[in-house]
């Protein structure tokens, strides 16, 4: 039940390219997070994008005039060991610079935040979710999955 927000000035990207990468980084966090990619998972994992006006995103005092983003994702405590963390952090790193078109020397214009919510402070659907029920249904839904005939695409 991740929150992924995407930051950058205007202009960065395109809205095919905000679309593929937003896509890009649901499918990322659902990786690392070791959540099923099914319809569901991907559908509580949110992806909010806030692209700065020009002249909004300034770096030591100064409009920037290159490509740099600032991604915050909120997830459930214990939803990720370090391990996966730096996984995360890696791969939305890479995605971010391809999307920008930055090369590895602009690694310092990606910034990734990981914020993990402590349990009983995330709430869905008018009451609290536990950490213990987004493992439960991610069970259900590996289930399902290996339930389902080969091919079928119900």
């Amino acid at each position: 039940m991740p929150l992924i927000e995407l930051t950058y000035p205007a202009g960065t990207l395109t809205p095919d390219g905000r679309t593929a990468l937003a896509d890009e980084l649901t499918t990322l966090m659902l990786k690392w997070e070791g959540a099923p990619d099914t319809e569901f998972f991907r559908g509580i994992t949110w992806v909010h994008v806030h692209e700065l006006p020009e002249g909004c995103a300034l770096a030591a005092g100064k409009p920037v005039d290159q490509a740099i983003f600032r991604v915050d994702a909120r997830v459930p405590e214990g939803a990720l060991s370090d391990r996966r963390k730096a996984g995360l952090v890696e791969d939305f790193s890479a995605a971010l610079k391809e999307a920008g078109g930055l090369g590895d020397e602009d690694g310092l214009r990606v910034w990734v935040l990981i914020h993990e919510v402590p349990d009983g402070n995330w709430g869905a659907g008018g009451q609290v979710i536990r950490f213990a029920q987004l493992r439960e249904a991610a069970q259900a839904e590996r289930e399902r999955a290996d339930a389902e005939p080969a091919g079928s695409t119900a």
